[in-house]
């Protein structure tokens, strides 16, 4: 029986990248699995989910408005669950990600070697970056890798992969963004975490929501609320006992 990998895009107001980033989505990358495409229309007003199921979204879920980025992933999990998805992408849909590299990241879940797996740009390229924009992704980084005490290279990455078990633990715990709490939470949690390396361009149409005013004060509040938060710590290897334990 096939596996069921599902990619799913967090689209607000994207009717004019959404349609190139489904078309550059493998959807026949191992004759073990079956890709389906899951657009979350975060409230757009304009022709984005339109446009998706003319591009081939196999599934599509719509909000009334705007909830934001992490409110979005947070539905694009749990719907990956809902459909029996053995392994969730999330990939941005402004096009600036390469669809195309989505195998590389889904790869080391279906071989069992990690639960959640990022593209990263810094181990790849990063064309067209601006450097405040680079600068401010160095600082996040820096703080995730020092609270997690490992290193990370890209924790803003828009292209990320989950096993089935990564999904149904994941908890982010603000809707404005997702990035830093959810690697923190999963992290914490004793899930595996690897980065690949991906290549990347800027957008060329659209506009990121993030602002810098707003991205401090939600994100760092975040950052300290997950921190400050019991998550029960399992490691891999306990998870292992466990489950041989409950058979």
């Amino acid at each position: 029986m096939k596996q069921r990998v599902i990619i799913f895009l967090p689209a607000h107001n994207e009717e004019a990248s959404i349609a190139e980033v489904l078309r550059r989505i493998p959807r026949h990358f191992d004759d073990k699995v079956v890709v389906e495409v899951l657009v979350i229309d975060d409230g757009s007003t304009d022709q984005t989910v339109s446009v998706a199921k003319a591009a081939g979204a196999d599934h599509i879920v719509s909000f009334p408005v705007n909830q934001g980025l992490g409110a979005a992933v947070r539905a694009g999990l749990a719907h990956c669950c809902l459909l029996d998805a053995a392994v969730g992408v999330m990939i941005d849909a402004d096009n600036e990600y390469p669809a195309e590299e989505i195998p590389n990241i889904v790869l080391p879940i279906l071989r069992g070697e990690a639960d959640y797996v990022m593209g990263s740009r810094f181990l790849g390229t990063i064309t067209g970056m601006k450097l405040h924009r680079r600068l401010g992704n160095y600082c996040f980084t820096l703080l995730q890798s020092i609270l997690l005490g490992r290193w990370i290279y890209d924790g803003q990455s828009g292209m990320r992969a989950f096993s089935r078990e990564a999904m149904e633990h994941a908890e982010i715990i603000h809707d404005y963004n997702y990035a830093q709490v959810l690697t923190l939470n999963l992290v914490r949690k004793g899930f595996r975490m690897k980065e690949v390396p991906i290549t990347y361009k800027v957008r060329t149409a659209g506009q990121s929501f993030i602002k810098f005013g707003k991205y401090m004060t939600s994100v760092l509040p975040g950052i300290w609320k997950e921190m400050r938060r019991p998550v029960p710590y399992t490691s891999w290897e306990e998870r292992i006992i466990e489950e041989k334990n409950a058979r």
